[in-house]
């Protein structure tokens, strides 16, 4: 294949005004690796409708919004989280409870603000007003970890069908983050969720048991667990009938 055609086969979308324009994932650039569209809003028909398609948003102000597909996707299967030896024993060291859907807006605000610190936040107001809709929808959950009622630990992301796709997390103890999403992977059994998508690989996600899967692989598996765009009515049970619960 010439130069010329294999950058035909690679398109960068620019979003129209309809919440249902849909870029090509296979489309997706080579570099930067799953740049697949620019522009849109970040409304929520917008948002449910790419994540179905396994679009996500990524970006820093004042840049556009970018909408991203990777080639390799990093997912996590709930019965295959590994739980080390060291984790098992930190789960038993400390007095931990965990909860769902009880503090939404303070996990989103120290995950956009721990990691401004560190190398700045793509987690914007803008960010935070749109996923704050989402959960006061349905949509979007958080998992927090306490201890001595201090939050201390926990992720938020996107739950459609079977499939939760995460966004990021945070922890203020060693281990907090690694127990909530344990703790997150022990509740899936019962919320019938059976893919978390974690985006991109890091070393971190691959020894808690994450794997890459192939851009076809993971769109099958959107098409196969989320037949249609639903709340995950489970998952928003849990966290209204129960609130902060020993591991």
């Amino acid at each position: 294949m010439s130069d010329s055609e294999n950058n035909d086969a690679h398109e960068l979308l620019l979003l129209s005004e309809s919440p249902y324009d849909t870029p090509d994932p296979h489309k997706a650039l080579q570099e930067p690796e799953g740049l697949s569209a620019v522009g849109g809003d970040l409304t929520t028909t917008r948002l449910l409708h790419l994540y179905s398609k396994g679009f996500f948003p990524w970006f820093s102000d004042p840049d556009p919004i970018l909408w991203w597909h990777p080639e390799l996707r990093c997912v996590l299967i709930p019965e295959h989280f590994h739980a080390s030896k060291s984790l098992k024993k930190a789960c038993r060291k400390e007095n931990w409870m965990y909860s769902v859907n009880q503090a939404f807006e303070s996990v989103i605000g120290y995950c956009s603000s721990l990691r401004a610190d560190k190398e700045g936040t793509w987690i914007s107001n803008d960010i935070k007003a749109a996923y704050t809709k989402l959960h006061k929808l349905g949509y979007a959950h958080s998992i927090e970890i306490w201890l001595d009622e201090k939050l201390v630990g926990g992720f938020y992301g996107v739950a459609m069908g079977k499939m939760f796709f995460g966004e990021s997390m945070f922890s203020l103890h060693p281990n907090a983050s690694k127990i909530a999403l344990k703790t997150f992977c022990d509740l899936a059994k019962d919320c019938h969720i059976e893919l978390i998508d974690c985006q991109v690989e890091s070393e971190h996600l691959l020894s808690l048991g994450a794997k890459q899967l192939p851009r076809n692989d993971f769109c099958a598996a959107l098409t196969d667990l989320i037949p249609k765009i639903e709340k995950n009515l489970k998952l928003i049970n849990i966290g209204k009938n129960s609130g902060k619960c020993p591991l």
